[in-house]
């Protein structure tokens, strides 16, 4: 059923007949169209069908299909008139899509939209939407996701209730991994954080013992931690390292990922790896390990 605009609405800008320029379906609605932020315009239902759209390709974040201009989630809840279900299921999808296109994203629990941290040892963020929107300031914990309780800055957890570092607790308690084709290795923890970004990562047990980080794409040895270019040389793929098994780790490696130069610098030492391999090497990138799911609770250690 289409979706129209009531002859009363005075929340936004509404104009009789035009182009529906969000209209990509050729659907020909008969609505009224909502100035859009952007200046384009746009009906109800066609706005629904774009941002649906965007969020099926993955994007975390809505745009005007015509300009490119950003349209804000709460400008696109009341323009789109969007139902209780459409709404759950918008927030839903950005969540889940902000977290897969970047971790270093969280979603605001005040307004949903996608929020950066800017200080790394610091749990306490503002989000500038709903400051903006409230007219006070609105700061969350960038680990339990809840307004902010509690004195600030601080790195170890807000002052609401069950806040703990939960990618720490799962270090500190997870089991250690059986290799099924690597001697001689035991108390290795089934659960790592990568050294290179921090990135959750659990090993099958199968095949190597080097796994390549789903995130920042660097490999390193599972068992001692250390770049696979700096254990491979006094060691192979599947016998113990040079340096006994590194414990369960209690902290998590922050990354930077705008600085593409040093992450250069850190792929080209596993030039090495990637060239010279025998038969003693990895058989294949994919059996080398499972990016851990739950890679969205990262928080900053």
């Amino acid at each position: 059923m289409e979706k129209v605009y009531q002859p009363n609405e005075r929340r936004f800008v509404v104009v009789d007949g035009g182009p529906d320029d969000l209209d990509y379906t050729y659907e020909c609605y008969s609505s009224r169209r909502a100035r859009l932020s952007c200046g384009h315009h746009a009906t109800p239902s066609s706005l629904t069908d774009w941002c649906s759209r965007q969020l099926k390709e993955g994007k975390s974040t809505f745009s005007c299909g015509t300009c490119g201009g950003a349209l804000p989630y709460d400008e696109v809840r009341i323009k789109a008139l969007l139902t209780p279900e459409e709404k759950e299921h918008f927030e839903k999808t950005l969540a889940f899509n902000a977290t897969k296109s970047n971790p270093d994203t969280k979603i605001c629990p005040g307004c949903n939209t996608s929020v950066a941290r800017r200080q790394l040892s610091n749990l306490s963020v503002n989000c500038s939407v709903c400051t903006k929107r409230t007219g006070r300031v609105f700061e969350f914990c960038w680990q339990c996701l809840k307004e902010w309780k509690g004195s600030r800055p601080r790195a170890d957890r807000c002052d609401n209730a069950g806040c703990c570092n939960e990618a720490l607790k799962l270090l500190q308690t997870c089991s250690v991994v059986k290799f099924e084709n690597v001697k001689d290795i035991s108390n290795c923890p089934s659960i790592r954080a990568c050294p290179t970004c921090g990135a959750l990562l659990e090993h099958s047990g199968k095949k190597c013992k080097n796994i390549t980080c789903a995130r920042c794409n660097v490999e390193f040895c599972f068992v001692c931690l250390q770049l696979t270019s700096i254990c491979l040389p006094t060691s192979n793929f599947h016998s113990p390292c040079a340096i006994p098994v590194a414990p369960k780790q209690t902290s998590i490696p922050q990354w930077n990922n705008t600085d593409t130069a040093t992450l250069g610098v850190v792929k080209k030492t596993l030039k090495y790896n990637q060239s010279g391999r025998n038969a003693d090497s990895c058989p294949s990138k994919a059996g080398r390990g499972n990016w851990w799911h739950g890679a969205h609770t990262w928080p900053s250690a």
